[in-house]
């Protein structure tokens, strides 16, 4: 979008209202993740879910290491084996049902759920 010929950035906010229905649990594969963006007013909220083991959570899509999104293609937040969420730009490792960081240069931090 521009703004007299200027690109015009788009607000983020970082939390959502409670209970905002994102999709069928059913629509996120065992082990998965899925992408979504929420428009709130004028702002925007960037997130994404995750199933492992039965169990969904879902986190900010913002990497605490550099605040980028953690998956370079869309929905492709997890390892290839399923087992951890991977910032595809840093290679920082998380927990998916946590947040908690494992491994990389963000070890100790979490995502914000």
């Amino acid at each position: 979008m521009t703004v007299s010929g200027v690109q015009a950035e788009r607000k983020r906010v970082w939390t959502t209202p409670p209970n905002v229905a994102l999709c069928a649990e059913g629509d996120i594969a065992e082990p998965g993740s899925r992408a979504f963006v929420l428009q709130i007013g004028e702002a925007f909220f960037h997130g994404f879910v995750v199933r492992k083991d039965g169990q969904v959570a879902g986190y900010v899509d913002r990497c605490p290491h550099q605040g980028f999104p953690l998956a370079i293609e869309l929905d492709k937040y997890l390892t290839p084996d399923g087992s951890l969420i991977l910032c595809g730009w840093h290679g920082a490792v998380f927990e998916p049902l946590t947040g908690e960081c494992t491994g990389g240069p963000c070890a100790g931090g979490r995502l914000t759920p």
